[in-house]
């Protein structure tokens, strides 16, 4: 059952150094408040699972908190690559960066094999591709019924998943809509899980395409409001497009991106 809980006790209780942690939200509603928390508290050899890893990973990246990136697309929305990543791979700056590479399909499927308690998914995918030479976690079965030769991963559970939402009630429930992603197939897949969300309410009224993880799937919930920005929250901001641009500028250089971090661990 869900705890009402500070970001940093959110934080402090449930991601421990080494974890595997999935920080999801695509476009919008991505967690980056409870990112930035992770990189104050020093977590460290965190494996990061994210479809569309972008600057909330780049961040962590060139933190020092990461130590293997299972991911489908790396990249700064619009603007280019992530420099910090980048770093991390060619340099081994601040530590030395694993990856798992897959498609957006394959990690999609991993989520709900994770979530539906299977070992893993099956889906027509990767064909043509060279990932299953180079990920373990990507392997082929053969359809019982047709014969058919088909692409299988393996499932996805994370040690924890955090996520951000528009909404929660007093009694831990969270309301998201929007484009909502995966965000409801990692909660579920995750052995832990945080929600920050904008604002508490008192009751949660519909909105249409809403998803709602009920309390009882959840371990902790943090009030954060502006919580996803720069990225957007529908209904409550818009995208920040103009700081995607100046982090193109911090992350390519090492001293800039050592200010930036400064600046983030003062700012607690």
């Amino acid at each position: 059952m869900a705890k009402i809980v500070s970001l940093p006790q959110a934080v402090s209780e449930l991601v421990h150094d080494g974890d595997t942690v999935a920080l999801e939200g695509f476009t919008h509603l991505i967690p980056f408040a409870a990112g930035h928390e992770i990189i104050r508290q020093g977590r460290r050899g965190l494996t990061l699972v994210r479809m569309t890893p972008d600057l909330i990973y780049d961040q962590l990246i060139g933190a020092g908190c990461a130590a293997k990136l299972v991911f489908s697309w790396g990249g700064n929305p619009g603007v280019g690559s992530l420099h910090r990543m980048r770093d991390a791979l060619a340099t081994g700056w601040p530590a030395p960066l694993e990856i798992e590479e897959h498609s957006h399909a394959g990690m999609a499927n991993r989520y709900v094999a994770g979530a539906s308690g299977l070992p893993f998914a099956v889906l027509r995918g990767y064909a043509g591709t060279d990932l299953p030479l180079h990920t373990s976690t990507i392997s082929t079965v053969e359809c019982p019924f047709t014969g058919e030769r088909l692409a299988a991963v393996a499932a996805l559970n994370p040690d924890v998943t955090v996520v951000h939402a528009q909404r929660a009630d007093r009694a831990g429930n969270v309301q998201l809509w929007g484009i909502t992603g995966v965000q409801k197939e990692a909660v579920l897949a995750a052995r832990r899980s945080l929600v920050t969300v904008e604002e508490i309410v008192d009751e949660l009224t519909p909105v249409p395409g809403a998803v709602v993880l009920p309390g009882w799937v959840l371990d902790a919930v943090a009030v954060a409001p502006r919580g996803a920005a720069p990225s957007y929250a529908h209904g409550y901001y818009d995208r920040d497009n103009a700081a995607y641009r100046r982090w193109d500028a911090i992350s390519r250089d090492r001293e800039a991106f050592t200010r930036w971090l400064t600046t983030l661990e003062e700012a607690a």
